[in-house]
């Protein structure tokens, strides 16, 4: 469970409690107390079985695969995966890869739904670079239309491992991960991916 969870619910239970004592009303109680269980719910941070194998890259969220195709960047090809988070979804975001974080940078920008391509640039987000030895990976925690906040616990420096934990978009969302253009994809549009445990595609290790 992120802590944010009790945060919210412990806020809304005190607001049950002060409606209890004004109204004495049942159905009015109970629509704090519900919106107090949403956010436990909302909120929770199960464990996942890491998949362990050189070159693996994993899924940052849970969500369903929107975009596996090769785009063009400033950089050079590279090889895009795009993950919608909605607000059933788990929300905690994982590391792809292990390695050495050299970027964590967080861009500020509109509020357009994830859903659309334009969000990839002209979203609020943040982009962080992981340099595993022989690649680098990048990826995006992108703000949607109700995603309002992002965390990223990250810094240049860090060193992470596969499906370490490392932050969150609260209420839907989208994550994009950016690979060598050679990477052989594991997944197609469409698919549902569960974040940590889900393996997008493999990077042959030089």
């Amino acid at each position: 469970m992120v802590r944010d969870g009790y945060f919210y619910a412990l806020g809304l239970g005190v607001v049950a409690v002060v409606i209890w004592m004004l109204t004495h009303l049942i159905w009015l109680v109970a629509i704090p107390v519900l919106l107090a269980a949403f956010f436990l719910w909302f909120f929770r941070d199960p464990n996942r079985e890491i998949p362990q194998g050189a070159g693996l890259v994993v899924s940052p969220g849970d969500g369903v695969v929107t975009e596996a195709d090769r785009i063009e960047t400033a950089a050079g090809s590279r090889l895009r995966i795009s993950v919608f988070l909605n607000v059933f979804n788990v929300h905690v975001n994982r590391c792809p890869v292990g390695g050495t974080v050299t970027l964590a940078e967080l861009r500020k920008g509109a509020f357009l739904n994830a859903m659309k391509q334009e969000s990839a640039t002209m979203n609020e987000q943040t982009l962080i670079t992981i340099n595993a030895g022989s690649y680098e990976v990048s990826f995006k925690q992108i703000a949607g239309l109700l995603a309002r906040r992002i965390v990223c616990n990250l810094k240049a420096g860090d060193v992470v491992q596969r499906g370490d934990r490392m932050g969150l978009i609260k209420f839907g969302s989208r994550v994009d991960v950016l690979l060598p253009v050679d990477a052989e994809l594991r997944v197609k549009k469409g698919m549902k991916v569960k974040g940590g445990s889900t393996v997008l595609a493999a990077i042959a290790v030089k």
